[in-house]
């Protein structure tokens, strides 16, 4: 080999290795941003399945359990809730503007999410009974946190002055 092509041997290696070195510092990189990433996550398990991590393993189970079975008990007030959200989309996309089809789409849907949500919720009050009144408190307060018992997190008042007109009579 003469100059010339050692010259670019070795040009070819530093390049390969700029890029390889380059892939290493962007894996660890992703690698450390994703696991950072992953902690808020979990922090935020808003679900109602997670309502029963206060309690003890078997009673995390037990909920567990009974949410499966009452949304399996519910599963066909769930099927009729998605076709008739598919149905409202249909009628709302369709050229002729049919408001009694509408109106009766709309309340097979809302009647079949409520019959849903009620079987979840009797699940819940089910499971809820089974609790001794320390752990029935810890739920409820869980509860507080988690699925559609959730109640919204103070908002920070950073500075924002009050509005007066909420929360005084503009009357004399």
């Amino acid at each position: 080999m003469n100059g010339r092509s050692w010259k670019i041997v070795l040009v070819a290696s530093l390049v390969l290795n700029v890029f390889l070195v380059g892939a290493i510092v962007g894996g660890a990189y992703q690698w450390f941003a994703a696991r950072g990433a992953a902690a808020p996550v979990l922090a935020q398990q808003h679900a109602l399945r997670f309502a029963a991590q206060t309690l003890p393993a078997e009673r995390q189970k037990a909920f567990a359990d009974s949410l499966k079975n009452g949304r399996r008990e519910g599963r066909q007030y769930a099927r009729e809730g998605r076709e008739g959200r598919r149905e409202v989309l249909r009628l709302l996309a369709a050229p002729q503007f049919d408001r009694a089809a509408l109106d009766a789409a709309l309340a097979r849907t809302r009647d079949a999410d409520s019959h849903l949500r009620a079987q979840v919720e009797g699940s819940v009050a089910d499971f809820a009974a089974t609790l001794s009144p320390e752990e029935r408190v810890r739920f409820a307060d869980s509860l507080k946190l988690r699925g559609q018992w959730r109640e919204p997190q103070p908002a920070a008042k950073a500075g924002k002055p009050e509005n007066p007109a909420s929360s005084e009579s503009s009357g004399d």
